[in-house]
């Protein structure tokens, strides 16, 4: 590794901070029997300097304890955090949460951009102009270097092995240079070597003075004797916090001797799971002294970095000093970042063009020239409601599947700061109304048409207006239904409701055929007002009468005041229908922000 390229690495962006937390407690509702506590009072200190690793058995409470530590878990969680920065000592996980970043498990990468590309990305999101564009390049490929990733600049993420995705997550964090990292089972799916890489780099990260925290199953022999600093949880307690050479020693102290050529991380967990009988309660009081700890001091820190060369020390501070960018910045980044996904995924994109286009020349020839025949007019407004019910399920059910399908990356990235959530939800906004308007178009520029509706283009656009709205509220549904339960109960309300509104729709069972009390649900139905809008668009505005074809001997709907008389249209609502749908549009995206804010909060 060249020492000279890799200190901007090594050094932190702010100056060090230890973390320290006494009698922290975290319990879960367990049904009717109250409470279950998952943590259960353990003290402890995280140095800056040093990798950390919170080890224990399935259920020991590991993963809690760093979702308490990072700020990710609040909801029943009691006791001190302090973290201690450049001597000034500040309470509790959120003081130092900017400072931090949180590596989950799974690698939640975009699969459909390349390394260089998602990097590119995240600087921009992270730095924005606060340094050139050729001193955020430098920092990219010294990032990779440091990290093994050069080779895969131009390989897609879902095509990364699994070593690589591991790397690439740390890589993105490592872009704005965070003095704090936490790591959620950082070997996890990897082999020996990639496991071993992996943690070799953070201990190297460390000694640049990060604290380094990270939860570990079940490591090696070699793995363990990386770690500076291991913190052993057994039940809910700590049965062991102390550097990894001192363990045996350790162990032996207090009665338990390990064998010969057995790994000690082994034997511990073997301990922690009570094959030699039930002692956690013994070893939680056992762990509580100091003595087995070896930090390295702040001194050797400073000594470690003075050996490197002054011009790179000079290069790394301009990493150091940059200003976060604004959210309109943010905002720009993430619209491009949208719009080149829905590009490069043809699901999204070209195949659902195609369909719609498709779609709209089946129903176009079904419907053929009903539209002016005045014997067709019944089969003609069967159009309006058949294209009001197609738009409308496939508007609503891939929004079901959005946010839920993209939800894990959205919490990582906002959780670690890359931006807020409303900047999100504003590009996501400006980039799916353009593609559902694209949708619309395409299918009705060719039905409408081959129906032989009126050729007058007000018409034409009153009718493309109406489904356009219809479009973006029905999505409007879906997404609000997505951020409320889970995808496979989604798509079945999505279905539920949108046959309900059917019924009320008006050409199932007719306005002036309803009771008063099913006429009163028309009011709720979005697809009442679409219905309605399309036949005072086609039917309305002083629409002289339909021919009615020779071979017929009689029209009885071929006046259009006739039509809307029948079908209880008769006042002209149609902006009442667009102010409705555009009201809903506008409320429903504002619930479906809501919705989802709480289902970030809450899980």
């Amino acid at each position: 590794m060249d020492v000279s390229r890799t200190l901007f690495l090594q050094l932190p962006k702010e100056k060090t901070i230890d973390i320290e937390f006494d009698n922290v407690t975290y319990s879960v509702p367990e049904g009717r029997k109250g409470r279950k506590q998952i943590v259960k009072g353990v003290c402890g200190k995280f140095k800056a300097g040093e990798l950390t690793a919170i080890m224990g058995p399935s259920g020991a409470g590991k993963t809690s304890l760093l979702n308490i530590l990072t700020g990710f878990q609040t909801v029943g969680m009691h006791g001190v955090i302090k973290s201690t920065h450049d001597k000034e000592v500040r309470f509790g996980a959120q003081q130092y949460k900017k400072q931090s970043c949180y590596i989950l498990q799974d690698d939640q990468l975009a699969p459909l951009f390349t390394v260089a590309e998602i990097m590119n990305m995240a600087a921009d999101l992270k730095l924005g102009h606060g340094i050139s564009s050729k001193r955020k390049c430098m920092l990219i490929d010294d990032i990779l270097d440091t990290l093994g990733l050069s080779t895969a600049k131009d390989t897609r993420c879902q095509r990364l092995s699994g070593g690589q995705k591991k790397r690439l997550s740390i890589a993105l964090e490592l872009i704005d240079n965070p003095p704090i990292m936490f790591l959620d089972e950082p070997t996890t799916g990897l082999d020996s070597s990639s496991s071993a890489q992996c943690i070799s780099m953070l201990k190297e990260l460390a000694r640049g003075g990060r604290t380094i925290i990270c939860t570990i199953h079940q490591p090696s022999a070699t793995l363990y004797e990386m770690f500076d600093h291991v913190y052993v949880m057994a039940e809910g307690k700590c049965i062991y916090q102390g550097a990894s050479q001192n363990t045996v020693t350790y162990l032996s102290s207090i009665g338990f001797n390990c064998p010969q050529y057995h790994n000690p991380a082994d034997y511990l967990l073997e301990v922690a799971n009570g094959e030699y009988g039930n002692f956690t309660d013994f070893l939680a009081k056992a762990a509580t002294e100091n003595q087995w700890r070896t930090a390295v001091t702040s001194d050797k820190l400073e000594n470690k970095i003075n050996e490197k060369t002054e011009n790179t020390v000079e290069n790394a501070k301009t990493y150091q000093h940059t200003q976060p960018p604004s959210e309109l910045f943010k905002f720009y980044i993430l619209v491009k970042r949208s719009f080149l996904q829905m590009y490069r995924d043809w699901t999204i994109s070209h195949l659902k063009i195609l369909l719609h286009f498709l779609v709209g020349i089946v129903l176009g020839l079904n419907y053929y020239q009903s539209g002016n025949d005045g014997s067709k007019t019944i089969s003609n407004v069967g159009f309006f409601i058949v294209s009001s019910v197609y738009l409308t399920y496939t508007s609503l059910m891939p929004a079901v599947l959005k946010f839920p399908s993209e939800l894990a990356v959205l919490k990582k990235e906002r959780f670690n700061n890359w931006y807020k959530l409303k900047t999100y939800y504003a590009a996501f906004l400006m980039s799916d109304v353009p593609m559902q308007i694209i949708f619309c178009m395409s299918y009705i520029s060719t039905s409408y048409f081959l129906s032989d509706q009126p050729s007058e283009s007000f018409r034409f656009f009153m009718v493309v207006g109406i489904l356009i709205l219809l479009s973006l509220t029905a999505s409007s549904l879906g997404l609000v239904i997505g951020t409320l339960v889970n995808p496979i109960n989604g798509t079945f309300f999505g279905a539920i409701i949108t046959a309900v509104m059917l019924c009320f729709a008006g050409f199932l069972i007719l306005f002036t055929h309803m009771s008063k009390p099913m006429y009163m649900m028309t009011y709720v139905s979005f697809l009442a007002y679409s219905y309605e809008g399309l036949v005072q668009a086609v039917y309305g505005f002083n629409r002289p009468s339909i021919p009615c074809p020779e071979e017929v001997e009689y029209c009885h709907l071929k006046v259009p005041e006739l039509i809307l008389r029948e079908l209880g249209m008769t006042n002209n609502t149609y902006w009442t229908d667009v102010a409705f749908l555009f009201g809903n549009f506008l409320l429903l995206r504002i619930v479906a922000f809501c919705t989802l804010k709480r289902r970030l909060r809450t899980g």
